[in-house]
């Protein structure tokens, strides 16, 4: 009866289990902190619509990207943005008719139907945070992908990090959460 029991928990977990292609859990919940026995065994986030997604950071947070990544799982791609720093980021996600640099005013020129522009609220300048910067290529890529057709950043102003996702699609579904140990904020877009 135990062993059942036992048998009946584990599939139950495991359904609610979802790891992308690179290692990182998808979360169904605005912030999740990972389980430290299981990196990353998280809820996977599932694209529900596309109205703006905010969140508010922790009141210490001060945070600098330092990698993004693009990934393809079932029915959604995904981007996921590496922090680094002090505490646990806001955002604010939204699809928007161009790309304009907060800041320069300067219209950035971004590949795909429509783009979601990514605002990371509580974050910091690199001396500021005391951590490397991203230094990938801009835009960032991935040929799998699906739904996205390249991240484009902009930079640090007044504690926002801006990035644009150039989106194959008009306007698909999408969901943001954040996931700890390290801190990221992962945005599943839906592929058609």
């Amino acid at each position: 009866m135990r062993t059942r029991m036992l048998l009946a928990t584990a599939a139950a977990a495991a359904l609610l289990v979802g790891c992308s292609d690179d290692g990182t859990a998808t979360s169904s919940s605005p912030t999740t902190s990972a389980p430290s026995t299981l990196a990353d065994a998280t809820p996977r986030s599932t694209p529900q619509d596309a109205q703006p997604k905010r969140g508010k950071p922790s009141g210490e947070a001060g945070l600098t990207v330092t990698d993004i990544r693009i990934g393809h799982q079932p029915g959604f791609d995904r981007v996921v943005y590496d922090l680094g720093g002090t505490g646990s980021p806001g955002w604010i996600v939204q699809y928007a008719d161009r790309a304009v640099q907060d800041g320069s005013g300067k219209v950035i020129d971004v590949a795909g139907n429509s783009i979601l522009e990514v605002q990371i609220t509580g974050s910091a300048y690199p001396f500021d945070s005391g951590v490397t910067p991203y230094a990938g290529p801009d835009p960032a890529t991935d040929p799998g992908a699906v739904a996205i057709a390249g991240v484009y950043r902009s930079g640090v102003f007044e504690g926002t990090t801006q990035s644009f996702i150039g989106v194959n699609g008009d306007h698909p579904a999408f969901a943001v959460s954040t996931l700890s140990n390290p801190t990221r904020l992962v945005i599943d877009i839906a592929a058609s």
